[in-house]
């Protein structure tokens, strides 16, 4: 198998088609998965949407570094797959990086793979709802019909820091959220 950056175009099938959440993030960084000459996978990185996140995850003075996780798509998604895909994309990233993903709660999802490559495990957010746009689908706040809301299930939140020892020890010191014990399926940790 081969990591390789991929075009924005090359994501939509995998992201619409595959994918639970059936939307486009906002892409920066664009990776597949090849098997042989065949895309089997596509991992994708963005600025998270929000500003917040990117100041509160480890201070206004890191928010530039702050990206998100935002699409990891596996047509088979066969064993240590996911983990060996996320390990090279990696390798291909800029550096330094504070990589944020979230475990959708909604899917069962506790973030299993995030556990394997050892990110930081800060926390569940809460569930809560958004507006709805005219269309149906979320929408920016500003843009938004008050009046329709959408369920927006919790998530578990994960943190990795990219870089040399002295990026990731900076980063890790400016952490503002607590390292917890990573949740399992036998004991969820919904905070």
């Amino acid at each position: 198998m081969k990591v390789l950056r991929v075009p924005y175009n090359l994501t939509k099938d995998f992201i619409l088609k595959i994918h639970y959440a059936h939307r486009m993030p906002s892409i920066s960084y664009a990776f597949g998965l090849f098997d042989n000459c065949e895309l089997i996978g596509v991992c994708t990185y963005g600025k998270p949407a929000s500003p917040y996140l990117c100041k509160g995850i480890c201070g206004i003075e890191n928010k530039d570094f702050v990206w998100e996780l935002n699409r990891l798509v596996l047509k088979h998604n066969r064993k240590n797959e996911a983990s060996y895909f996320i390990a090279q994309t990696f390798k291909l990233l800029p550096n330094p990086m504070i990589i944020v993903s979230y475990a959708d709660t909604k899917q069962n999802h506790i973030g299993t793979i995030y556990q394997a490559l050892n990110f930081y495990f800060t926390g569940t957010t809460k569930a809560r709802t958004d507006m709805l746009a005219g269309n149906g689908k979320h929408s920016r706040h500003h843009l938004g019909d008050r009046s329709k809301r959408a369920f927006r299930s919790a998530k578990h939140r994960y943190v990795y820091f990219l870089g040399n020892k002295r990026a990731k020890k900076r980063f890790l010191k400016s952490l503002n959220y607590p390292i917890l014990p990573y949740p399992k399926f036998d004991n969820p940790i919904l905070i």
